[in-house]
Formats: C-alpha cells, sequence, structure tokens
C-alpha cells in the first residue's frame, strides 16, 4: 500500500463523501458486478461501457452514475486540501470557462462561487439525488421516472466540470501523488461511457477537447 493515492483513498478522513452502496442480491448488484469484472478483465474501455444484452439501459446507465459519483469524489477528495477559497475563488476551467452554481433552493440564479464551495454544494445535491427513491430506485420492478435521462444528464455534465477543473488547476498535484494513470482511466472511462449514450452536450466537453483527443483515440 505504497501508492499514496490508494492510501488517501482509503484514509477515511480524506474520502470525500459516504459511498451509495448496491445491496448484494439485488439486480443493481449483479449489474455492478458485471461492469466491474469487465474492466477488471482489462476489458477495451470502449466495449466495457456498452450496454450488454438483455439489460435495461435506465439500469446500466444508473449503476455508472453512481460509480462515476464515487470514483470523481475520490479523485477531487485527493486534492481537495490544495483546493481552496485562495487558491481557487472561482470554480473554473482555465481563464475561458467559468462555471456557475444554481439550484432548486438557496441559488436560484446562476451565482459565481469559489471551487470548493461550487463542489461541496455539487456532490450534497448529486448525493441527494442518486439517494432518492423516485429518482434512482432501488427495488427490482420499480419504474424509473420519465426524466429519468434528463437527471442523469445534468449530474453528468456537472461531474464532468471536476475533471475539467482537476485536470486544469490541479493535474501537477495528481501527477506528483504519482496517480495520473489512475485518473485518465477514470476520466476515460466516463468520456466513453457519455459518448456511448449521448449524455453530455458536446459544448460542455469543450474544456478537455485537446487532451481528449490526445487520450481517447
Amino acid at each position: 500500500m505504497s501508492n499514496p493515492f490508494l492510501k488517501q483513498v482509503f484514509n477515511k478522513d480524506k474520502t470525500f463523501r459516504p459511498k451509495r452502496k448496491f445491496e448484494p442480491g439485488t439486480q443493481r448488484f449483479e449489474l455492478h458486478k458485471k461492469a466491474q469484472a469487465s474492466l477488471n478483465a482489462g476489458l477495451d474501455l470502449k466495449l466495457a461501457v456498452q450496454l450488454p444484452s438483455g439489460e435495461e439501459l435506465n439500469d446500466w446507465v444508473a449503476v455508472h452514475v453512481v460509480d462515476f459519483f464515487n470514483r470523481v469524489n475520490l479523485i477531487y477528495g485527493t486534492i481537495s486540501d490544495g483546493c481552496t477559497e485562495q487558491s481557487c475563488p472561482v470554480m473554473s476551467g482555465g481563464p475561458k470557462y467559468e462555471y456557475r452554481w444554481q439550484d432548486e433552493h438557496k441559488f436560484r440564479k446562476p451565482t459565481a462561487l469559489s471551487a470548493p464551495r461550487y463542489m461541496d454544494l455539487l456532490m450534497d445535491w448529486i448525493e441527494v439525488q442518486i439517494n432518492n427513491e423516485d429518482i434512482f430506485p432501488t427495488n427490482v420492478g420499480t419504474p424509473f421516472p420519465k426524466n429519468f435521462l434528463q437527471v442523469v444528464k445534468k449530474i453528468l455534465s456537472r461531474l464532468f466540470r471536476v475533471f475539467v477543473h482537476v485536470y486544469i488547476h490541479h493535474f501537477d498535484r495528481i501527477a506528483q501523488m504519482g496517480s495520473e494513470a489512475h485518473v485518465n482511466t477514470c476520466y476515460k472511462h466516463f468520456y466513453y461511457f457519455v459518448k456511448e449514450f449521448g449524455l453530455i452536450d458536446t459544448k460542455e466537453l469543450e474544456p478537455l477537447k485537446e487532451m481528449t483527443a490526445r487520450m481517447c483515440h
């Protein structure tokens, strides 16, 4: 366990949020195992994201959204001590892109916030969505809401912004910790998944376009 990235991942104080678990015995748990097995077998990520025959799209998407939330959370958690009100007073991805926060509660209008504040609100907001049985039902046979994929698109677009901020503003920290390969694999997995199912608008992907072209042939 000499890898500092893994040490921080397993350090309870560093983990940003509790994971949403898949209960053993449920259909989601089986799907989660199937998705993990193909990744562990070293299957090409482009193939690994494809919908397995006989599976429902919404189930497959739900499992991946929860998994991406957990992974992106860990990635941000490892660099969060270097992402402060002072270092990142604006939630941005370089000089051209600034992300403003908006929700149904306190921030009705898009509001400029520091990166750590934005991340905090973002992770809380996603956690509420994925733990809401009306949006992400855990019981087999309970239908997904009609707007499920719309909700998912918003979650994934916002998670993508975490990658943007981390890559553009904190990549030196990732490299310093020796976790570049791990983060790149997570990014590729995420990117191939959203492209496979058309879950993020192309304009949202712009900030990392050049890097993506190099990394995801």
